[in-house]
């Protein structure tokens, strides 16, 4: 009769102890940071703001954005990359993070293609060519002729080796083989303001950072490096109508996490953000300011970390052909 009490009493005590552990809360059950690399005011910034503030209300905690810059946007992901793969920080990476740095960063600290938990693609932001407002070109044929006659007297502004603008800005000057002063910021918000003031020449950027200060007037742009013209700027020319067809390109905004973060909580994040890129409210703010929204594809983790691989070896290729890998 003990013997058989004692049996019982096993399942008995391990049931209550099982009902007795506290469950696990729902993911997320406090708020996310999100990591920018680079100052606030610039391009993947207003991105990750954007979205980050949809995703707060679907996620039911707060997105806060911090930011993080330096070295091109790669000190603030190498801090990401290292945070707790918990969910609880994540990052708004983009074309030079997570594809051109591993070529002008010999000693980059991560990899791009192995070392984070891709989440989704944000958006795509054309690169439009822009000077200060008072650069004496009155339209991209005299501007490229100025850049290709007097480029030693001119300054470009970059945010970091490695980011968007420097990587964009190395293709253009190599095909126009001109050779600038090359001014580096920490991120292309304090690199405009320069531009805005008349302090630097000219920048290649991001359009989502560009467009009201076009539209106010307080810099020109000369073109926009796709094979038709943007919706956000109709007025501005195509790079192919200025007569330089073969620059033509596209940066990006895309959100990881760090390496190792569960499926279910990466597969949580993905849910949010493509939430967020279906809300009309939230794509109409990033298609006025040009963003495109056209592939679907790589708002999947599958598909942003194809377009991760396929990103590191083009951008390896460009750079090593302008000079500008290391």
């Amino acid at each position: 009769m003990h013997r058989a009490a004692a049996r019982l009493a096993v399942p008995l005590l391990a049931a209550a102890a099982l009902a007795a552990t506290p469950a696990r809360a729902a993911y997320p059950e406090r708020p996310i940071t999100m990591i920018v690399p680079f100052a606030a005011g610039g391009p993947t910034d207003v991105v990750a703001r954007i979205v980050a503030e949809h995703m707060s209300r679907t996620l039911g905690q707060q997105v806060v954005i911090e930011n993080v810059a330096g070295a091109g946007g790669t000190t603030g992901i190498l801090r990401a990359s290292q945070a707790a793969p918990d969910g609880y920080t994540i990052m708004m990476g983009h074309m030079g993070t997570h594809g051109a740095a591993p070529a002008v960063y010999p000693d980059l600290k991560y990899d791009p293609r192995t070392d984070f938990a891709p989440i989704g693609l944000a958006a795509g932001t054309p690169i439009v060519v822009v000077a200060r407002k008072d650069f004496p070109a009155k339209d991209f044929k005299e501007f490229v002729a100025k850049v290709k006659a007097d480029s030693e007297k001119l300054n470009e502004a970059h945010a970091g080796v490695g980011s968007v603008s420097f990587t964009t800005c190395s293709l253009f000057n190599s095909l126009l083989g001109a050779k600038p002063t090359r001014v580096v910021y920490r991120g292309t918000g304090p690199a405009l303001n320069d531009l805005v003031a008349g302090q630097v020449d000219y920048m290649c950027d991001q359009i989502v950072n560009l467009v009201p200060q076009i539209q106010a007037g307080t810099i020109k742009a000369y073109a926009v490096a796709l094979p038709e013209r943007s919706p956000a700027l109709p007025d501005v020319p195509t790079t192919k109508e200025g007569g330089l067809p073969e620059f033509q390109v596209t940066a990006w905004n895309a959100v990881f996490a760090p390496k190792g973060t569960p499926p279910a909580v990466v597969k949580r994040l993905s849910q949010a953000l493509l939430a967020s890129l279906d809300d009309a409210a939230t794509r109409k703010r990033l298609l006025d300011l040009g963003g495109d929204l056209s592939n679907t594809a790589a708002r999947t983790p599958e598909g942003l970390q194809k377009l991760v691989e396929s990103e590191v070896a083009r951008w390896n290729k460009v750079l090593k052909a302008t000079g500008a890998a290391k």
